[in-house]
């Protein structure tokens, strides 16, 4: 036995630093997002004679790339890996992501807006890794460990957006003081967090081919792939008696979310006058209290409540604190809200997976999880066009107002429609080992 968890365990520092990167590259843009479209900045892509309408109705189908790719990707990837296994799929992915995050700072630095769609699609093509990062820990894990080798997916996620932000930040600024230590070198820029995202996935390219063993023990080389499975998730998942509810929920919510994510850093710019590090430290901050949160308060809460009471006032409690966003006059506002608003966020990311786990039939909770990514990375589609329009069209702070409404939204479908006739027996909390 000692041999066969000394062997399970190698693949796990791979897939955490495969999951890891997927959020890295989905919250490193963030801080420098402003800085593609403002006017003066050295790192402005939009040719001058765009308005600033126009650059932000750009943003909004850039950052729409990523998820897009990812929603029709997603469910490929993990079919090939069953079809010709873990290892070469995760390998290859990887290296299209290293290559997409090549290609955008390329195109940061040559001032391309294609390259940096193509980039941003390539990024998202390969890096809807993560149902096959899943799949494989399901491979090695046992039930002694399987709560606690997902335990470190869960932590790989709340790190990747602690550290993407942070590093999208800071990397990206020369001859700054690093809280006193040293200086950030001259020669960083825009294009520097991007690189040295490069360098971690060839590193994970290299953990890939000389430390993960291959986990599928059933490879199907015959195996049919159906090219619209995420269009199949979505229907089905929308027309389960089962799912449906928790799915519309997570679904306005998740979209809400975006349009709090992918503007937030202009708002912050137009508004307070953030710089790309402060703006960085600032969504660090917000996921290092979501992890804080998730550790200590959601336990607890979990103890005496069920996942879906819980949820039948969160959404709410979090709608109320973004609410305070728009209406904050200074910048000590913004921090204040943090603790409230990463606490009701923190409490739906564990209670919404929760309960559409115990939702779905038994034996059938994997498959429910793949619709609920799938239908997680759809909301994003439309939320990140749409804010680019709203913004333009109207005030800086409109996205965050509808972010409020579409979380409330799924507050008020939530505790009229849900019924928990489905669900199974509560999970214990915390998990036993």
């Amino acid at each position: 036995m000692a041999r066969r968890d000394e062997a399970h365990s190698k693949p796990m520092l791979p897939i955490f630093l495969t999951v890891f990167i997927d959020l890295v590259g989905f919250s490193i843009l963030i801080p420098v997002f402003p800085l593609l479209i403002s006017p003066g900045s050295p790192f402005k892509v939009t040719p001058d004679s765009w308005t600033p309408k126009e650059g932000l109705i750009m943003l909004g189908f850039l950052q729409a790339v990523y998820p897009l790719c990812t929603f029709l990707a997603a469910p490929i990837l993990g079919q090939l890996s069953d079809r010709f296994g873990r290892r070469p799929v995760l390998a290859l992915s990887i290296a299209g992501t290293a290559l997409g995050y090549a290609i955008f700072a390329l195109g940061i630095h040559s001032a391309s807006i294609p390259m940096l769609f193509l980039g941003r699609a390539l990024d998202g093509l390969t890096g809807g890794n993560l149902a096959v990062a899943q799949a494989a820990i399901g491979d090695v894990s046992t039930d002694a460990n399987r709560q606690k080798n997902f335990g470190l997916l869960g932590a790989a996620f709340g790190l990747g957006f602690i550290i993407g932000p942070y590093i999208g930040g800071k990397l990206s600024q020369a001859n700054v003081s690093f809280y006193g230590l040293f200086h950030t070198p001259s020669w960083f820029d825009a294009t520097t967090p991007f690189w040295f995202a490069t360098g971690l996935c060839i590193i994970n390219v290299a953990l890939i081919i000389t430390r993960f063993p291959e986990t599928n023990t059933h490879i199907d080389p015959d195996k049919h792939i159906a090219l619209g499975a995420s269009v199949r998730n979505v229907v089905q998942g929308f027309t389960s008696p089962r799912l449906r509810v928790p799915l519309m929920s997570s679904f306005l919510w998740n979209g809400g979310f975006t349009f709090f994510t992918t503007f937030f850093g202009v708002y912050l710019f137009n508004k307070f006058g953030f710089s790309q590090g402060n703006t960085g430290d600032y969504f660090a901050v917000v996921g290092l209290f979501i992890a804080v949160w998730q550790t200590t308060m959601v336990p607890r809460v979990a103890k005496a409540l069920a996942d879906y009471k819980v949820m039948r006032f969160s959404y709410f409690g979090l709608a109320l604190a973004m609410s305070g966003y728009f209406l904050a006059g200074s910048k000590w506002q913004l921090w204040a809200i943090i603790p409230v608003f990463t606490f009701f966020n923190g409490l739906i990311i564990a209670n919404q997976t929760s309960l559409i786990s115990r939702s779905a039939e038994m034996g059938k909770q994997g498959q429910a999880m793949g619709i609920s990514s799938s239908i997680t990375n759809l909301a994003q589609v439309p939320a990140s066009v749409l804010v680019g329009f709203i913004s333009a069209s109207v005030a800086s702070n409109m996205p965050l107002i509808v972010s409020t409404i579409c979380i409330a939204a799924a507050g008020l479908v939530f505790v009229t429609l849900f019924r928990p006739t489905y669900v199974s027996q509560p999970v214990q909390w915390p998990p036993s080992s």
